[in-house]
């Protein structure tokens, strides 16, 4: 325990628990847009595209370096999100199709590329996340993406709604849709780009999703999916990395099992879901073995 208090001091913890403050509540915040579009899974195959573009630069440059890491993960997934949109608007192909696409192809060359890259153990720290190797210039980064994600989902809120809801609608009442999509897809792979370093590109969905799911099982106020899912979101991360400093476990994994944990907590426990789902629970057909 000595240990633990001393390690609590430290530069490093502290600027860990405040990137895990600020990454968890633009994240969570995030979450809403994610649970209203309902593509959840189509976040987490762009999660896996940040590998490529990673390998890639180190592949260049040589070395694997925060930035080159942060700028690769970035490219790589705006180019596949951003292409994904383009080419759903210009052709029958649905979006999804095109993401799952591009996706897998991207992810497929990224783990050709890391053979070549010699640097297979140093990736291991982006693809599941290093909250504690935080530096004072990731933090302004994570704050300049905190603060560009906020301000535009705040000022936007209504149009980006509207578009997600009705596109057509939005249409008729001026919005403009395309520029919505766009933009929405744009602040979602910013918000993704910034979790890597706390969760790497393997789990960084479970920020994305998971603090908004746990809001929506206590309140039907949309505004609440935004604004209480970055404080379950905020809370959640900077718990967890308590947790993983007093048990020696990983930041990233930890982050999302708490999470998780959280999540089945509110299934058992909310008011408008808990009692039914334990009544369907309980209702599971049982064996019964004749003595």
């Amino acid at each position: 325990m000595p240990e633990f208090l001393q390690t609590l001091d430290t530069q490093f913890f502290q600027r860990a628990l405040l990137a895990a403050a600020v990454i968890g509540f633009t994240n969570g915040f995030f979450s809403g847009f994610v649970l209203l579009q309902r593509n959840a899974l189509s976040i987490g195959a762009l999660s896996h595209t940040m590998l490529p573009g990673i390998a890639s630069v180190v592949l260049i440059t040589g070395a694997l370096t925060q930035w080159g890491a942060f700028a690769g993960a970035m490219i790589a997934a705006m180019i596949v999100g951003l292409g994904s949109v383009a080419v759903a608007r210009g052709s029958r192909i649905p979006q999804g199709t095109a993401l799952a696409i591009f996706f897998t192809s991207a992810f497929a060359a990224g783990v050709v590329i890391q053979r070549h890259t010699g640097t297979a153990a140093e990736l291991e720290n982006w693809l599941f996340g290093n909250i504690l190797a935080v530096s004072n210039a990731d933090l302004w980064v994570f704050l300049v993406i905190a603060t560009i994600t906020l301000s535009l989902s705040t000022l936007f809120m209504r149009p980006l709604l509207i578009t997600l809801f009705e596109p057509h609608v939005a249409a008729a009442q001026g919005v403009h849709v395309k520029l919505m999509q766009y933009m929405l897809f744009g602040l979602l792979i910013l918000a993704l780009v910034a979790s890597f370093q706390a969760l790497g590109s393997v789990l960084s969905i479970g920020l994305l999703v998971a603090p908004a799911a746990i809001v929506s099982l206590f309140t039907n106020k949309t505004s609440w999916l935004f604004w209480g899912g970055g404080i379950v979101g905020a809370l959640g991360s900077v718990a967890a990395v308590f947790i993983s400093v007093l048990a020696e476990t990983p930041t990233g994994p930890t982050i999302v099992m708490v999470l998780g944990a959280l999540f089945l907590l509110a299934c058992l426990v909310s008011p408008r879901y808990g009692l039914r789902l334990r009544r369907a629970v309980s209702l599971l057909p049982t064996r019964h073995h004749n003595q």
